[in-house]
């Protein structure tokens, strides 16, 4: 058997996982600043509540997630502590979480993830003799994207954490509010919040694609992935069941899947059906953004089955 682990993948076209919680919205923690369901904690518990705090600071250093469940103890509070604050590790009960299962695509645990700058990188699994390899290649690929602060109490020796960023402009009013809504878990006041920006200023790009992220937030909302896995495979012709597993297949980051499942439905769906699907491909493009290659791909192959 080798000695040298898979490689971890780069971030290249990765969904952001701060959609889920409008992020872009919102100012990042600065150095020093406690976040919920961790604080400056380099070892912390995660939940779905929790989630929001745990995509804001992986802008400031790399969010390893490690999923648990019952007799299987997690692995790597020690390896991670090791590193003297340039990782973070958010612990995750497996069992009890849906939203972070979904928001990751967990299909087994134990399971294994890195967040940086928001955008999750599933790590390949590995023996324990290799997770420093692995934890390394994670380092390296938060220094390519920018993200190199430190938490809990400073750098390791001989290494100096980030300077404070400047504070960020406050948001508008109902921006500010979508944003405490979905913190909460109310995602269809967020939704509200962003409509009524929308309906004040309809060239409010933030807030339409806020409210596509928020709809999403509140569709998937108490789902059973499960079952909407096994209705999309049993009524394959079917629209809405089609939509909810690529709402699925969207949160996981699986942003391809969930383009080409509805792009190759459409030409048989009647004319409801058809309007459905495209209202539904138009917010994920704003979820994706509009210059992501796949979203231009995907824009492509629509409009020529619309014209």
């Amino acid at each position: 058997m080798s000695n040298v682990p898979p490689a971890v993948g780069n971030l290249r076209g990765a969904v952001d996982l701060s959609s889920l919680v409008r992020r872009a919205n919102a100012p990042a923690p600065q150095p020093g600043e406690p976040a919920e369901g961790g604080g400056d904690a380099i070892v912390f518990d995660a939940t779905d509540a929790t989630l929001q705090r745990l995509i804001e600071l992986s802008a400031r250093v790399p969010v390893v997630v490690e999923f648990y469940t019952a007799g299987r103890a997690p692995r790597l509070g020690p390896i991670v502590e090791s590193y003297g604050g340039r990782l973070a590790l958010a612990i995750v009960d497996g069992s009890t979480n849906p939203q972070l299962v979904q928001a990751f695509r967990v299909t087994s645990v134990p399971f294994e993830a890195a967040v940086i700058g928001g955008q999750p990188v599933e790590l390949p699994p590995v023996p324990d003799e290799q997770l420093r390899q692995v934890l390394d290649q994670v380092l390296q690929l938060a220094a390519q994207n920018g993200i190199t602060g430190t938490i809990g109490g400073g750098a390791p020796e001989g290494e100096e954490g980030t300077a404070p960023e400047p504070a960020e402009e406050p948001l508008p009013p109902h921006h500010q509010e979508a944003y405490d809504a979905i913190a909460r878990g109310d995602y269809a006041a967020a939704v509200r919040e962003y409509e009524t920006a929308i309906a004040q200023n309809p060239r409010d790009d933030l807030a339409v694609a806020g409210r596509a992220q928020a709809s999403l937030l509140l569709r998937l909302d108490g789902a059973d992935a499960a079952a909407i896995r096994e209705a999309a495979g049993q009524r394959r012709d079917d629209v809405d069941a089609q939509l909810a597993v690529a709402d699925l297949d969207l949160s996981g980051g699986h942003v391809d899947d969930a383009f080409d499942r509805l792009i190759e439905l459409f030409p048989s769906l009647p004319a409801d059906g058809k309007d459905a699907v495209r209202k539904r491909l138009l917010e994920y493009f704003e979820i994706a953004g509009a210059e992501d290659p796949r979203v231009v791909t995907a824009r492509r192959r629509l409009a020529s089955l619309l014209y």
